[in-house]
């Protein structure tokens, strides 16, 4: 029976021990520092989606977040149009063209992809959940990746008891169903930011301009 429950315990044991869950390696760095980008040029946002305003909402939250970490942005909407007026109105048209081409247009440090790769609202159960998913690539000037991320985010409504469970019902139906007609994804995109730039284990590091550095 002892040889039985130390055979038993050893089986746990490594079972525990493959089971474990690695530790990440951290980010390597290394690219980012060599590059030591001072500006950032947002480029509009690539959509893998069937939502045509998804590019245009997720454009419009990306400025502010790299500002406040102290990089120069370029006006999006000046360079959404200065792309336009070469003949580049879609995000695949702008990525083909390369990297390095964009940032020798504008004189960037470096170069900001980001595309959508989900953007809906879902219903199940009296209950709508919305969800973005944004992958960030930043390039130098060069070409060379210096920092990606992808964030996935989701919401769903909570709505209050109000003691009368039949209330809360037909309460949570209107709740999902509003949400599911017109579901805000606004919040969720700065969430999704302010994850990958700010908060998230890969978040960029301070820039030359960051409050900190004054």
């Amino acid at each position: 029976m002892n040889k039985f429950r130390v055979l038993l315990l050893s089986i746990l044991l490594i079972l525990a021990t493959s089971c474990a869950t690695q530790p990440k390696q951290p980010y390597d760095w290394t690219a980012f520092e060599a590059a030591d980008p001072r500006s950032i040029l947002v480029l509009p946002v690539l959509n893998n989606t069937v939502d045509i305003d998804a590019p245009l909402y997720a454009l419009s939250t990306l400025a502010i977040p790299l500002g406040e970490k102290g990089y120069y942005v370029f006006p999006v909407n000046t360079v959404k149009i200065v792309l336009e007026q070469e003949g580049l109105y879609e995000g695949e048209a702008i990525k083909e063209l390369g990297t390095q081409a964009i940032a020798n247009l504008f004189g960037a440090d470096s170069v900001l992809y980001v595309e959508i790769d989900q953007w809906d609202a879902k219903y199940a159960v009296l209950a709508t959940t919305v969800t973005v998913d944004i992958n960030y690539m930043l390039d130098d000037k060069d070409g060379t990746r210096i920092w990606e991320e992808d964030v996935t985010m989701n919401y769903t409504p909570q709505q209050n008891s109000s003691g009368n469970p039949l209330a809360d019902l037909v309460a949570a139906a209107i709740v999902a169903g509003i949400t599911r007609a017109a579901p805000n994804y606004i919040p969720l995109m700065q969430q999704a930011n302010a994850k990958a730039f700010v908060t998230g284990t890969r978040a960029l590091p301070n820039g030359p301009y960051a409050a900190d550095n004054k």
